[in-house]
């Protein structure tokens, strides 16, 4: 069975700037704010959450359908998917855009700057979704405004299960917005900031939040992640990873071993163990597709 992936292709210009930002941005006058960070190392990758998530979710041995666009320099990305064989029929080109593009810059103490220019991505709403028996789960990850607004309403017209993943689009919904998403949806993910926002502006708490899905999780970072069933929590411990190289893409690896799980039935507390190790084998890497899971063993289902 597949896993519909609604959300971004994009390129991801990835710099690293060996100082820390705190050192450099004085608090008191950032109404003037005027800085410059050397960034002695830059790379390009294929990024963007839906392609970050359909890349996990591949080498885990699942089936991801990424659905966005991308535009007329998209090209080398939808060959990139075919060679790993994933699925493209989904994907949508977008003459006279550039295919959205990241500018990511990570300090020595993993804090990052970002700056996205969304281009293809808002048209991501010409895409539709409709009910076809080999898809069995979804996810509305970060992506254009419109398109994250119809494709939760398309999944749950469809009676397809679905993940709610607002991710660094969760700041463009209002509280009516956010509340609506979480009662289409199955199961909700979010970061323990993207956490405080959503009950900030639903009038929720993370209980609240769990009674109205399947599920809730609250991933910590190296602290591992929280997981709201009906109320109650449970943590579920981190992962240490051999080495802290780049945490560009741990959350759309975790995702994918979300989905994975749920797809096969896992108790959510299990799906959020294995996202955790796939987060600790991606962070040893760099760029958000770039790893491999040599060890991490066989999976029993």
């Amino acid at each position: 069975m597949a896993a519909l992936i609604c959300g971004s292709l994009a390129f991801d210009t990835i710099m690293s700037f060996e100082g820390r930002f705190q050192e450099q941005i004085l608090p008191d006058q950032l109404h003037i704010l005027n800085v410059s960070f050397l960034v002695p190392a830059l790379r390009r990758d294929f990024g963007g959450c839906a392609g970050n998530i359909a890349y996990s979710l591949k080498l885990l041995g699942g089936h991801p359908l990424p659905m966005a666009t991308v535009g007329s320099d998209g090209a080398h990305y939808i060959e990139r998917l075919r060679a790993q064989g994933i699925s493209t029929e989904f994907v949508r080109e977008v003459a006279d855009n550039y295919t959205a593009q990241a500018m990511i810059m990570t300090d020595r103490d993993n804090n990052q700057i970002t700056a996205f220019h969304p281009g293809a991505m808002m048209q991501a709403h010409l895409n539709t979704i409709s009910a076809r028996p080999d898809i069995a789960i979804g996810i509305v990850a970060p992506d254009g405004r419109d398109a994250m607004l119809q494709h939760a309403q398309q999944f749950h017209a469809a009676g397809i299960p679905f993940v709610f993943d607002p991710g660094q689009g969760l700041p463009m919904f209002d509280g009516k917005e956010l509340a609506a998403f979480v009662t289409q949806a199955s199961w909700v993910t979010v970061n323990d900031y993207e956490g405080k926002m959503l009950s900030e502006r639903t009038g929720w708490s993370s209980a609240e939040i769990s009674r109205h899905v399947k599920g809730l999780v609250v991933t910590l970072g190296a602290h591992g992640a929280e997981v709201w069933v009906d109320g109650q929590k449970t943590l579920v411990p981190p992962v240490r990873p051999a080495a802290v190289v780049d945490p560009t893409g741990c959350g759309d690896a975790w995702r994918g071993g979300l989905l994975f799980g749920l797809e096969r039935g896992w108790s959510l507390a299990r799906c959020a163990e294995l996202g955790n190790r796939l987060g600790a084998i991606k962070i040893a890497q760099r760029g958000p597709q770039n790893y491999s899971l040599t060890e991490l063993g066989p999976l029993a289902d």
